[in-house]
Formats: C-alpha cells, structure tokens, sequence
C-alpha cells in the first residue's frame, strides 16, 4: 500500500510568557492510502496542533513530516501552500464558503492556483465535483440559500476537486443535527469505499465507529491505535432515524 503520511517523532512546543507548553511530545504514525482514520482527544490533547502539523498550516519544532513522499519541514511557507493546495482537501466544522457566492465559485477556488485549469476546465471540474456530493441541482445556489448538510456537501465538493492525496476533516459534522451528520458520514464512508484516504479529526467517539482506523491523543501523546474491524455503516443508521415530517 502506498504511504501518504508518515510522522516521525513530531514534537510542538509553544511560548506562552515564562512557561513552555509542550502540545506535542513525539508523534508517530504511518497512514497508508484508502485509509478512513479518526483522530481523537479531548480538549488539550494536541489534537488541533496535530490537525494544523498535518495540513502544512504549521511546522513542528522537531521530528519529520513526509507528504505523499515528500519532506514538509524543512520547506518554506509558500512551497507548504502550493503542496498543500495540490495534496490537502480540507473541510472544516463552520465550512469555510464564501457567503456571496455560487456552489461552484465555491467549489472552483481551489483550482484558481494551479495553472493548469483555465476557466472553462474549472468550471467543469467544480460541476463534477458538485454532482458527486449529490448537489448537481443546486450549482448557483449561495451559500445563504442552503441548510448547513448543502454547505458542508459543498464544503467536501471542494476539497476534492483537486484529486488531493487526503482529505483531512475537522469536526465536520461538529455542527449538524444528527440526521444531517449521518448523511455526511454516508458521504464519506462512499468516498473511502472509492479508495480516498481520509483523516477525520473529532473529539465524538461515536465518529471511530464508521472509520477504519482510531488514533487517540492524550497530552500530546499517542494512547492507542486501533484498527476497527467491525466498520458500522452510517447509510443502516441513517435509515434507522425516524422520517422529520414538516409541519
């Protein structure tokens, strides 16, 4: 199996006045592609420092870092923001959509720093992008036309628009009812049954139950790191849910 992330010994460490605070104290692990891994933690686990590590939005103080194969830490801050725009779906709690624009808009962003997309393949990208979260018919809505299960489909449509190594999640169903975040878990249990690798960060235990893999932070260590061999599916759980009748 190819490797797409592999940490070494990662160490974080923050100044706050007098006092050093160690977020992360020497993190390894290996995740290979087409896994579905959840990383968990309470508050103060290190989990967000480990988020921000992984999705080149911060280098750590020691250790390695390796990208689909290539050495994050000694890079500079623009060559991590070409890497992570080519290998980093990102897809956040609150969805990150800019408010004025068009599903696609939304979608396309991405491709407007890799020049090998004009307009016309862009947008086309962002179409296809769209209809593989089930939102084909809602490409020129804006983002203040939408429930937040439409936001967050248009929030993975990007993030996979660039075909990136991984798709890394941060509480992404954080703000959702539970109805709307089971068709979310469906969407992504699709997209790991597609062969994409996925890391889901959350501080909800229910989430390591449709993952293949649960990493568990605790004081910037690593506790455990157990593989799921009984994957529950969130298509059998959403159809359990009573039917919302509107009123």
């Amino acid at each position: 199996m190819k490797e797409i992330i592999r940490l070494e010994h990662i160490k974080r460490d923050f100044q706050v006045g007098e006092e050093t605070v160690h977020a992360l104290r020497g993190v390894s692990f290996t995740i290979h592609e087409g896994e579905f891994v959840t990383i968990m933690g309470t508050s103060g686990s290190g989990k967000s420092t480990l988020l921000n590590t992984l999705g080149c939005l911060d280098t750590p103080t020691a250790g390695e870092y390796f990208l689909d194969g290539i050495s994050v830490r000694t890079m500079g801050k623009n060559e991590r923001a070409t890497l992570r725009n080519r290998k980093i779906g990102f897809v956040f709690q609150s969805y990150n959509l800019l408010a004025k624009t068009t599903a696609v808009e939304n979608v396309e962003l991405p491709l407007m720093y890799n020049p090998s997309f004009n307009a016309a393949a862009r947008k086309e990208k962002a179409i296809e992008s769209l209809k593989a979260v089930g939102l084909g018919d809602r490409l020129q809505h804006k983002s203040n036309q939408m429930s937040g299960g439409q936001m967050q489909r248009v929030a993975i449509a990007r993030a996979l628009v660039n075909d990136p190594a991984v798709i890394l999640a941060d509480e992404a169903t954080g703000n959702l009812d539970t109805r709307t975040s089971y068709e979310i878990l469906v969407l992504f249990q699709r997209l790991h049954a597609e062969g994409r690798t996925i890391i889901f960060v959350t501080h909800n235990p229910e989430i390591a139950h449709y993952s293949s893999r649960n990493i568990l932070l605790k004081d910037g260590r690593i506790v455990s790191d157990t593989y799921n061999d009984n994957i529950q599916s969130a298509a059998k759980e959403l159809a359990k849910l009573p039917v919302e009748v509107d009123n």
